[in-house]
C-alpha cells in the first residue's frame, strides 16, 4: 500500500470539507450570525491547511488504486471527515469535545441522533451544517467526492464497494465516475423535490430545504427539537412518509429505472418485500393503537403510518412520542429498526435484502434436507444467488448480531438498564438515531454517560460502512506495505 496516495486524495477530501463549510459560512453572513460566521471560516481554514499538508505529502496515484489503498482511503476518509465536521459544535462552545464527535458522527453516519437538549436557539447556519453533513453522508462521502472529482481511474471501484450499502456491490453504469454521477444526479433531484414540496405544503424555505436533506438521507436531524410535532400536519408528515419510503429503495434500482423504465422498480424483489412489510407492519401498529391506546382510525393511522416509515427507513423523525405506545407496537418498531431499508439506499439497518437471502437460504437448506439429490438455489430478481455473497450474507448477519449484542452488554456495564441498552445499540448500529427509554423519541443521547456514548459512536460508524471495512483496518496485515493487495 503507498501511503502516499492514500495522503493526496485524503487531502482532496479535506479540501472538500473546507469547500462545504462555505455554505453555512455564507448563510452566518446572510443571517448576520457574526459569531457563527467566524466560526465556520475558522474551522474552514483548518480543513484548508489539513488538506494542504496531506497534499505536500501525497502524490497523485500513477496507476489505479489497490484494494487496501481503497479500504484505507474510505475508512480513515470518513474518520477524518467526522473530526473535521465536528470542527463548529466545539468551536463555538455549543458542545464539549466528546458531544462535538457524537453529533459529527451521528450527523454523517445518517444516525440522526443528537446531544442537544435545545435546537430552537441555535445558530440556523449550524443547524443547516447539521443537515448537510446527514445529508453528505446519506448517500456516501466517496460517492459524493468521485461524482464531483471523478479522477481516479479503475481502482477507484474499491472505493465504492468499501463504503456501499447492502450485500451486492453492482454498477449500474461501465465506468464508475459515471455510475457516482448517476446515483448523485438521482440524489439531488430527489433533494430538490422534496425541498419543493416541504415548501409548498407550509414549511419555511428554511425548514423545507434542511428537512429535504436529511428526510433524502434518511437521517432524520430537525430544525426543531420537536421533530415533526413541531409541525402537526397531517399533510407534511404524509409527504414525509412518502419520501422516506422511496429514500429506502436502492438509488441503484432508480438509476435503472431511469434508462430503463418504470418496470425495473416493479420487478425488484427486495423494494416488493419492503413494501410490503411497511404496509403490513402500519396495518398490525394502527390496530395495536386503536385497541389499546384508544386512538380513532385516523388518528392511528397517520401516527402509525409515519413511525413505521421513520424507523423503517432508519430516519429517525417523530410525530408522536412512540415510547408511549403498547409494547407490542413497540416490538414490531424495534424490529423494523434492525431490519432497515434496501441495499444501495440511504438507510441502514441490516438491509431487507440479507434477510430474504437469509430465509431463502434456510428454506433451500430444508428442501436440501428432505430431498438431498435436490440441487437447491436461492434467487433474487429471477437470478441465482452466488455463494460467495451467501457466505457474504451469513457472516454479515452473525458480526452484525454479535456486535448489536456486545454493544449492549458495554452500555449495561456502564449502568444503562437492560431494555435501554438494547434499544441504543441497535439504534445506532442501524443509524436509526431514537430508541425507547434514554434515547426514546422525545429524548436526547445527552443523558448517556461518557463510555456509553463512545461506544454509540463506534457503534454508529460501524453500521454506516457495514463493519469489514473498519474491522480491516484493525489488522495488523493490512498496515504492512506491499506493492498490491
Amino acid at each position: 500500500m503507498d501511503f502516499w496516495i492514500v495522503a493526496e486524495v485524503l487531502g482532496a477530501l479535506s479540501y472538500c470539507v473546507s469547500a462545504a463549510m462555505m455554505i453555512p459560512l455564507a448563510y452566518a453572513v446572510y443571517a448576520a450570525e457574526g459569531d457563527a460566521a467566524g466560526v465556520f471560516f475558522y474551522a474552514s481554514f483548518v480543513s484548508l491547511l489539513l488538506g494542504g499538508a496531506l497534499r505536500q505529502k501525497g502524490h497523485k496515484p500513477d496507476r489505479d488504486f489497490t484494494l487496501r489503498e481503497g479500504i484505507a482511503i474510505t475508512a480513515l476518509g470518513w474518520m477524518m471527515v467526522s473530526v473535521l465536521s465536528m470542527q463548529p459544535y466545539l468551536y463555538g462552545g455549543w458542545l464539549g469535545l466528546l458531544d462535538s464527535i457524537t453529533e459529527s458522527v451521528s450527523g454523517l453516519s445518517g444516525t440522526g441522533a443528537t446531544v442537544m437538549d435545545v435546537l430552537d436557539h441555535l445558530p440556523r447556519s449550524l443547524l443547516l451544517w447539521r443537515s448537510l453533513t446527514n445529508w453528505v453522508g446519506g448517500l456516501g462521502i466517496i460517492v459524493i467526492f468521485m461524482a464531483l472529482l471523478p479522477q481516479f481511474g479503475r481502482g477507484a471501484v474499491y472505493m465504492m464497494q468499501a463504503e456501499s450499502t447492502g450485500p451486492t456491490k453492482e454498477r449500474q453504469l461501465p465506468r464508475i465516475k459515471d455510475n457516482a454521477a448517476a446515483l448523485f444526479k438521482i440524489y439531488l433531484t430527489f433533494t430538490v423535490v422534496c425541498g419543493i414540496v416541504y415548501i409548498v405544503c407550509g414549511m419555511t424555505p428554511y425548514d423545507g430545504v434542511n428537512h429535504a436533506l436529511t428526510t433524502i438521507a434518511t437521517g432524520g436531524f430537525s430544525t426543531h427539537g420537536e421533530s415533526f410535532i413541531y409541525y402537526n400536519s397531517s399533510l407534511l408528515e404524509a409527504w414525509a412518509v412518502f419520501f422516506m419510503v422511496i429514500s429506502s429503495g436502492s438509488f441503484g434500482m432508480y438509476v435503472m429505472a431511469w434508462r430503463h423504465g418504470g418496470q425495473v422498480i416493479l420487478k425488484n424483489t427486495e423494494f416488493k418485500v419492503f413494501l410490503s412489510v411497511f404496509v403490513i407492519a402500519t396495518i398490525i401498529v394502527t390496530i395495536d393503537l386503536m385497541t389499546e391506546m384508544g386512538f380513532n382510525f385516523t388518528h392511528s393511522l397517520r401516527c402509525s403510518a409515519f413511525q413505521v416509515a421513520s424507523l423503517f427507513s432508519t430516519t429517525g423523525y417523530v410525530s408522536d412520542d412512540f415510547d408511549l405506545w403498547p409494547s407490542f407496537s413497540k416490538s414490531v418498531l424495534l424490529l423494523l429498526m434492525f431490519v432497515g431499508g434496501c441495499g444501495g439506499s440511504t438507510a441502514g439497518g441490516l438491509k431487507v435484502m440479507r434477510l430474504v437471502v437469509l430465509m431463502k437460504m434456510v428454506k433451500a437448506a430444508a428442501w436440501q434436507k428432505l430431498h438431498p439429490q435436490i440441487v437447491a438455489h436461492v434467487r433474487m430478481n429471477g437470478n441465482i444467488v452466488p455463494p460467495d455473497v451467501l457466505y457474504g450474507i451469513a457472516r454479515h448477519f452473525f458480526i452484525y448480531v454479535m456486535l448489536t449484542v456486545l454493544f449492549a452488554f458495554a452500555m449495561i456495564l456502564d449502568g444503562i438498564s437492560m431494555i435501554d441498552a438494547v434499544s441504543v445499540a441497535v439504534s445506532t448500529m442501524g443509524s436509526v438515531g431514537p430508541g425507547f427509554g434514554i434515547a426514546g423519541a422525545t429524548s436526547t443521547y445527552a443523558l448517556l454517560p461518557p463510555f456509553s456514548k463512545a461506544v454509540a459512536c463506534f457503534a454508529m460508524f460501524l453500521g454506516r460502512l457495514e463493519i469489514f471495512t473498519v474491522l480491516a483496518l484493525l489488522q495488523p496485515e493490512f498496515w504492512r506495505w506491499r506493492k498490491a493487495w
